[in-house]
């Protein structure tokens, strides 16, 4: 950008350091100063409640491997294909200046600019999720963030909510292993965690769930590592994905979905819908799909990663939602948060826009006049005018059941995947650091959500919660007795306690 400077009507400036004065009295008739200090009053959109802290870059998306025979979405037609993406990392409950290596899920959100609309899978890097029902997310998100009464972080809340939260229990064990606390962006995986449905020309249709490997290796910090980083340099992951694509150093990942069909979604030895669960590979797969590669940073970062926003209902044709009832509320919550923080036509901003859009929504705050001069309202007489085509309707499986608020309740089988991932997946070093970094945490809660929280770990396995109890000097036998008891019983024997 070159040239004179100018007010924002364009008009050329004679002086930009000092304002127009009369014996020290500054003079209404300087718009100058006027619209640059009213600029800068504004200059401050409304942060993400979640995700606020975040990075990102363009790239593209390539089709490596032919699935068109499950969708027909367009970009996945054929291999070679490429589409232009942008990704945005992001870590969850981290305010905007703080530390890219708190312990904390991070998101990584993909759009694609497709011919046939903009599609977004925005995932994280753990493959599930601290609850399967998004009316509970407020809460749990609330529970997260600071005391209402002293601004601080809460470990009482922080726990309070989590052991009254059984279903939890997979995510906060991967939440404590150093998976907790990515190396960086670039050395950390991806899943979609939701489950969506994918259908081609003949309406026939699966359930898939998406997987990004690290090309680079998935790498982790330990909680002493971590520390030192946040006090050496709190932005070490930005700057990392900054500098290697400025140098050159492109990263990768290389994109897996798992397929299911509807027959084998029936009898699945669990609700395949729920997000606080994974599929086995054994019994499905990840199959190859593609490559993501990320080769340029933005050029400014308000524009295009501040106002870049995501959401799970951008869908475009071959692919569509499950009875996941997580991501049937995020496909709500998402564009509704948008629409506040960004403003009701955020779909305009460059980096939203897709590369064809045709709507009959007109006027509101920053219409950029991208939708044409035609009518405002459908059907109308103007001829070629944009009209829905009923070739593009995804299969509508059948329901039957009743419209009620069903309650789910914490069984058995809520236990048995973070199980699983304790006694199969984790090594000695793995649980050692998992104990510690529990400890570290939860020991600043009070004595009865230490009890409560402790006697979950124990439904996992026992060595898991008696090594827990052990580290924060709990009795055993009345963590045994607390996992024994109902979860209703063990609300009430806490609470007493």
């Amino acid at each position: 950008m070159k040239g004179k400077l100018t007010t924002a009507s364009g008009a050329p400036l004679d002086g930009d350091q000092n304002s127009i004065t009369a014996s020290g009295y500054a003079l209404l008739q300087d718009v100058h100063l006027t619209e640059k200090l009213s600029h800068f009053n504004r200059e401050r959109i409304p942060e993400r409640v979640v995700h606020a802290k975040g990075t990102g870059a363009h790239g593209y998306f390539e089709v490596t491997n032919d699935l068109s025979k499950y969708t027909r979405a367009a970009f996945l037609s054929e291999v070679g294909k490429k589409t232009d993406i942008f990704v945005r990392f992001s870590i969850v409950n981290t305010e905007r200046g703080g530390p890219d290596a708190d312990r904390d899920p991070r998101g990584f959100s993909v759009k694609f600019y497709t011919e046939e609309g903009n599609y977004d899978i925005v995932a994280n890097n753990t493959p599930v999720f601290f609850i399967r029902d998004a009316i509970k997310f407020p809460d749990f998100i609330h529970s997260q963030k600071r005391n209402p009464k002293s601004n601080l972080h809460d470990y009482d809340m922080y726990w309070d909510f989590l052991s009254l939260t059984p279903e939890s229990i997979h995510q906060v064990t991967i939440l404590f292993t150093d998976r907790g606390t990515p190396k960086n962006y670039r050395h950390m995986d991806g899943f979609g965690t939701n489950t969506f449905m994918w259908y081609n020309e003949k309406n026939e249709y699966v359930w898939i769930k998406y997987t990004f490997k690290s090309d680079q290796g998935n790498e982790t910090l330990t909680a002493d590592e971590a520390t030192v980083l946040k006090g050496k340099e709190s932005d070490h992951a930005t700057i990392d994905l900054f500098k290697a694509i400025d140098e050159g150093n492109y990263p990768t990942w290389t994109v897996y979905v798992q397929i299911m069909t509807p027959e084998q979604a029936e009898d699945y030895q669990f609700d395949p819908f729920d997000a606080t669960k994974v599929w086995y590979h054994e019994d499905f797969p990840l199959i190859p799909l593609g490559k993501i590669v990320l080769n340029r940073n933005p050029e400014n970062y308000f524009d295009e990663v501040e106002q870049s926003a995501f959401a799970p209902s951008n869908m475009v044709p071959g692919i569509g939602a499950s009875p996941d009832p997580l991501l049937q509320a995020r496909m709500f919550a998402y564009t509704d948060t948008q629409r506040y923080r960004l403003g009701p036509n955020f779909q305009q901003l460059p980096i939203n826009s897709p590369k064809g859009l045709n709507v009959y929504q007109r006027d509101a705050l920053m219409s950029l006049g991208i939708v044409g001069s035609e009518p405002n309202y459908y059907p109308n007489s103007v001829p070629d005018s944009p009209a829905p085509d009923p070739s593009y309707a995804p299969p509508a499986p059948r329901i039957n059941d009743e419209a009620k608020r069903h309650q789910k309740p914490v069984e058995d089988i809520d236990f048995v995947q973070p199980r699983a991932l304790y006694n199969r997946v984790l090594s000695d070093e793995d649980k050692d650091h998992l104990i510690a970094n529990i400890a570290g945490h939860l020991g600043g809660a009070r004595e009865d959500l230490q009890y409560r929280q402790t006697a979950l770990f124990y439904k996992v396995d026992e060595d898991y919660g008696t090594r827990v109890a052990e580290s924060l000097a709990l009795d055993v036998n009345k963590v045994i007795e607390l996992a024994m008891a109902s979860d209703e019983e063990r609300k009430k024997i806490t609470m007493k306690m």
